[in-house]
């Protein structure tokens, strides 16, 4: 019962002070006892207690006087310039697309498909289940469940020519996210200081990865078919590179897939310089108009490394993918991985396991996922044509989740991003998708976020905007 009043007599003081100015003195002990019907000691309890907080400061045979509000001394962090030294790479800053926006704008930057284009009740009971199983309690193997590398396994053989071994699920490294493994495979295969090639533009995640491994950049120009194979073949020539990582099915932010004539003639680049390639697979799931074709399915020899993730088509919470390599290169990768992360939770690969083994999935995928990407894709598209012409999207993508709209020349994609997030609508300036300079002023438009149904509202704010900056 003390602690009650003495919280009642605390607040009341508090809304006291907060309102007499600095210096004035609290009405005294016995005046706040017979105010609040408290004891002395109590009411002793009380003030001290703002004491302790600072607010008032009691003065022995005077009183207790109303503190003037002190100004947190900032936080020095000099220290730190000395103790870590320069810089060893240009690191790039958190990208866009990963920023809170408020709740009442347009989110055109994310890189996620909103939760309604989700499998959320599969994913729920999925869980419910994984919790009553010894996932829950028990470590999983470093290299992940057997039984959900053999579904990635098994995935890739599908589509494996018949006088081509699949990979097992030997070659199978279970991830937390394919983010991860883009870190281990360029810190295990390529190194600091030794050259990588990527195309230009790319995912902005594969950049942020090259640069905390401290590698070398080589941009690939790529288009809406992927790069030119002649120009994979000089830049492995002249760097001595002796891996390329790449998208080729529906590439973040360009949303180009390569033919399949196109993916063989780079794999057999690759091959020819004795070389990697790292397929980021990470939209193999969000297929609209045409089916993935991933090159690791036709890979003799143990060239390519693969990437696939389920954070996009299953759920942003279960962050699990794979990576597939063979011999010692998946060793080095192995081991980077015990190095960083020792394994992934067996709670989220078993909910991960139990979801995509479903016959719901595959209809989740077919009859709700992809028709729900078309519209959205459809929709936005229409919307920029009618509302900012001046808006130039080259490619309409047969998957991902992604627009790659060219501005005006002359045009800077930050500055546009800002005014645009001014007026309540976010989008992702293009530049932090190169990994030189940009080739020209983009932006990236994410169509499979929420509110599909203000696409024309964002539209005319993007029109208005470039039509404002371009006079």
């Amino acid at each position: 019962m003390d602690d009650d009043s003495t919280g009642r007599i605390v607040a009341a003081l508090r809304a006291w002070v907060a309102a007499a100015p600095p210096g004035a003195r609290l009405p005294s002990s016995r005046a706040l006892t017979a105010e609040h019907a408290a004891s002395p000691v109590t009411v002793q309890r009380a003030v001290r207690r703002l004491a302790d907080e600072g607010l008032v400061e009691s003065r022995p045979g005077v009183g207790t006087f109303v503190l003037a509000p002190r100004s947190p001394r900032p936080v020095d962090l000099g220290w730190q310039t000395a103790a870590l030294g320069a810089q060893p790479a240009r690191v790039p800053a958190l990208s866009s697309t990963q920023r809170g926006v408020a709740p009442d704008a347009v989110a055109l930057h994310s890189g996620y498909p909103a939760a309604d284009l989700l499998p959320e009740r599969l994913v729920r009971a999925a869980l419910a289940r994984a919790a009553r199983t010894t996932a829950a309690t028990t470590r999983s193997p470093a290299t992940g469940l057997p039984e959900l590398r053999q579904w990635f396994a098994s995935e890739l053989a599908q589509t494996a020519p018949a006088d081509t071994s699949p990979p097992s699920a030997r070659d199978v490294v279970v991830l937390s996210g394919s983010q991860s493994g883009l870190s281990s495979i360029f810190r295990a295969l390529v190194g600091p200081g030794q050259p990588l090639l990527v195309e230009s533009p790319t995912y902005w995640g594969a950049i942020l990865a090259a640069a905390q491994a401290g590698v070398t950049l080589v941009p690939v120009p790529t288009g809406p078919a992927g790069p030119d194979p002649d120009d994979v073949a000089r830049a492995f020539a002249r760097t001595g590179a002796r891996v390329l990582y790449a998208q080729p099915t529906y590439a973040n932010p360009t949303g180009a897939q390569w033919s399949a004539a196109r993916g063989r003639a780079v794999l057999d680049v690759v091959r020819e310089h004795g070389a990697f390639l790292v397929e980021d697979d990470w939209a193999h799931d969000l297929a609209i108009d045409t089916d993935p074709r991933p090159l690791a399915a036709h890979d003799r020899d143990g060239h390519v490394v693969y990437l696939r993730s389920l954070t996009k088509s299953v759920s942003p919470a279960l962050r699990v993918a794979a990576l597939v390599a063979r011999g010692p290169a998946r060793d080095r990768i192995v081991a980077d991985r015990a190095a960083e992360s020792m394994y992934v939770s067996g709670l989220l690969q078993a909910a991960a396991l139990d979801v995509v083994t479903r016959p719901a999935w595959r209809t989740h995928l077919r009859r709700h996922l992809r028709p729900a990407l078309r519209d959205r894709r459809d929709a936005l598209l229409q919307a920029l044509r009618t509302r900012a012409p001046e808006l130039h999207v080259e490619h309409v993508p047969a998957g991902g989740l992604n627009l790659w709209a060219r501005l005006p020349d002359g045009l800077d994609p930050a500055r546009v991003a800002r005014e645009c997030e001014a007026r309540g609508v976010v989008v992702a300036g293009g530049d932090e998708w190169f990994p030189a300079e940009p080739a020209g002023p983009y932006l990236r438009l994410n169509y499979s976020g929420p509110e599909a149904d203000r696409f024309d509202e964002a539209a005319r704010v993007l029109g208005q905007v470039v039509e404002d900056r371009a006079l």
